[in-house]
């Protein structure tokens, strides 16, 4: 085992103060290798399906989960095995964003979702299907609009997702306890956009 989580968090919370000065907009996240700072160029299909999946599970988590919201951030973290990320959708109780701090702890969080970018496809399907099942996380949502495809990820055990759901845009995809209909979603564009 590498450094210890406190030092790695010291040093992403200095990349973060770097990053703001950077142009474009960058985010830290802790993964196998220790802190990373990457480039986040987002295409505007990113931020829209990302919408469309938070409106979604908002309504259904009013009778499924009350006092959970499906939040964009904030970083989740889990301290023992040196993690943290930034998913593009999050569903934890609404209570701890009231809480100090800047991360929510990875035992709080019943589901992450990651929309895959059109530069650093493989951060999603390797580096955080391996982190999230490690976190504890019960649901894990890939959505990929380079392909127009859909895997849910699930069953955690020993440290990694013992099943794999695949869909395609169009299908109503079961997400735990929720469904998510991906009729509108859109692809990204020719040049990844």
């Amino acid at each position: 085992m590498g450094m210890d989580y406190a030092k790695m968090r010291a040093i992403a919370e200095e990349l973060e103060v770097y990053a703001e000065q950077l142009e474009g907009a960058w985010s830290v996240e802790i993964g196998p290798s220790g802190p990373v700072l990457a480039m986040t160029r987002l295409p505007k299909r990113h931020a829209g399906t990302v919408c469309r999946i938070r409106r979604q599970l908002d309504e259904q988590l009013l009778s499924t989960h009350p006092g959970y919201i499906c939040a964009g951030g904030p970083e989740i973290e889990h301290p023992a095995i040196g993690r943290m990320r930034l998913p593009d959708a999050v569903v934890i109780p609404e209570a701890v964003l009231d809480e100090e701090g800047l991360a929510v702890d990875a035992t709080q969080v019943l589901a992450v979702v990651e929309i895959v970018s059109p530069s650093n496809p493989n951060n999603d399907y390797i580096e955080k299907l391996a982190d999230y099942p490690a976190m504890g996380i019960a649901h894990y949502m890939i959505v990929d609009p380079r392909t127009g495809t859909i895997e849910v990820h699930s069953d955690p055990c020993k440290g990694r997702y013992t099943r794999k759901d695949p869909y395609i845009y169009g299908d109503s995809v079961q997400f735990g306890p929720w469904t998510v209909a991906t009729s509108e979603f859109r692809r990204y564009g020719r040049a990844g956009e």
